[in-house]
């Protein structure tokens, strides 16, 4: 799986109420170094373990780093893009402390870069994940057309 969405959209929230006790989380920021996040990517490849890529993932060339690797070893391509105002992110951003929180800029400068998920990426399948008004997590499916 791979999460899509600029700082602050929920993606790592997302991942523990969801994911946490059924796939390895992937996390530049925790792993610090493409050499190791690549490492971790292998190993579940190579091991058919379940995982989420849980980064910003904010364009087509980023998130093809992903792809055919995943496909080949037989995953499900799912992507979950995270549709957050930008606004609302850079307040979520401002709760974290230490390393958690990242400039504003950061936030926005991905909001900008950031290009809408599409199955001709080759995703199998496309989730949009919005926060309602009790902050609850709402996952609709992207229709393929």
């Amino acid at each position: 799986m791979i999460f899509i969405g600029i700082q602050g959209a929920g993606k790592s929230t997302f991942y523990k109420e969801r994911f946490f006790d059924t796939h390895v989380r992937i996390n530049l920021d925790m792993l610090k170094t493409r050499h190791r996040e690549e490492l971790l990517l292998r190993a579940c490849l190579d091991g058919k373990t379940r995982f989420v890529v849980d980064n910003t993932n904010s364009t087509i060339e980023q998130r093809a780093r992903y792809i055919p690797g995943a496909r080949a070893a037989g995953f499900a391509i799912i992507g979950y893009f995270f549709n957050v105002d930008p606004r609302a992110a850079a307040r979520r951003n401002a709760e974290r402390s230490g390393k958690g929180r990242v400039p504003n800029k950061a936030v926005y400068g991905s909001y900008k870069r950031l290009e809408l998920p599409c199955y001709s990426e080759g995703f199998d399948a496309l989730h949009r994940v919005t926060i309602d008004a009790e902050g609850k997590f709402v996952v609709e499916p992207i229709p393929n057309e």
